[in-house]
């Protein structure tokens, strides 16, 4: 991976709608060269995929906690078994495996406190 490469991961980490010639124009390349390095970025997984930001409170999940949570067993079963649930959860957007205490960061977007006592509740006594 060399400096272009580089620039080009940076443009499309600001914006990954951009076209391919506005990629180009802003990382000094002609078209057709800058096309081949993304698909190749692609192909070799440096680039593993675009995604939309959403705007949370259009799509009702404005309220965003993040919870420590610790496992009472940290045998496999259990780990697993916990780890199927939180991703099963619509709540939970992202979840964290630490090393020590707690022993995962979750982050949960609801739509309000009430919603987020309801979820925190089902997804604590997810760890027992």
């Amino acid at each position: 991976m060399d400096a272009i490469d580089l620039a080009i991961i940076a443009e499309l980490e600001r914006n990954g709608r951009l076209t391919n010639v506005e990629l180009a124009q802003r990382v000094g390349l002609t078209t057709g060269p800058c096309l081949r390095r993304v698909q190749r970025l692609e192909a070799d997984g440096v680039i593993r995929g675009y995604r939309a930001v959403i705007d949370p409170v259009a799509v009702g999940r404005s309220f965003e906690v993040l919870i420590d949570l610790s496992l009472e067993a940290q045998d496999a079963e259990t780990v697993e078994r916990f780890e199927q649930t939180m991703a099963q959860a619509e709540e939970v957007i992202e979840l964290r495996r630490l090393f020590g205490s707690p022993d995962y960061f979750v982050r949960v977007a609801v739509a309000d406190l009430s919603a987020y006592e309801r979820a925190a509740w089902r997804l604590a006594s997810a760890g027992r």
